[in-house]
């Protein structure tokens, strides 16, 4: 059985803050490198196949950092990007509630229902992480891989891999947090992973 070893990168300013970050690309902050260095030691003696990660700083910095201790070269994916929340992007959380509670509960609650102004839909960031994960999974059937992915992408990556019909986002999501899933061969085998 294939297993997903799902990593969320360290915090950004932008995590303390509690600001959208979305696909806008922001380095760790002071926190985020010792969460990531503590990330890494916890990650020591780990087998994994392969290393995957999307683009961006703090990502790619999380990335670089586990595969150090793992003995893995990242190989960045641009698919696996995060998803775009495009006028969302840098607003605080809080702002955005006190804008548009309704619209905010909303896209906690149903994210498939809401499209932020000139952002990304969810149906379509989850057919490009579909696409995306396909061959990784297959090309490591049976083994253990690696995939550090920012927030809320994070989020939408294991409800796939769990086959959450049920997909909804967390209004606040953990930094450096590793979220370990098994991929059922069934899934492999019928195309769905």
């Amino acid at each position: 059985m294939t297993q997903v070893v799902l990593i969320r990168p360290g915090a950004t300013v932008y995590d303390e803050q509690n600001r959208v970050q979305g696909i806008l690309d922001i380095p760790l902050s002071d926190r985020g490198r010792i969460e990531v260095v503590a990330l890494a030691e916890s990650l020591t003696g780990a087998t994994m196949a392969a290393l995957y990660c999307g683009p961006g700083e703090s990502v790619l910095r999380t990335a670089e950092a586990v595969g150090k201790v793992l003995g893995l070269r990242p190989k960045r994916v641009e698919d696996l990007r995060n998803l775009d929340q495009g006028l969302w992007q840098g607003l605080q959380v809080d702002e955005l509630k006190r804008r548009h509670l309704k619209v905010f509960r909303q896209w906690l609650d149903a994210p498939l229902t809401i499209c932020p102004p000139l952002g990304e839909d969810v149906e379509s960031a989850l057919q490009r992480i579909k696409d995306a994960l396909k061959p990784l999974v297959r090309r490591h059937r049976d083994q253990a891989i690696g995939l550090v992915a920012g927030e809320p992408i994070a989020q939408l990556i294991a409800c796939h891999l769990r086959r959450d019909p049920h997909v909804h986002l967390e209004e606040h999501s953990p930094t450096c947090g590793v979220e370990r899933i098994m991929v059922v061969p069934e899934l492999i085998r019928n195309g769905y992973v």
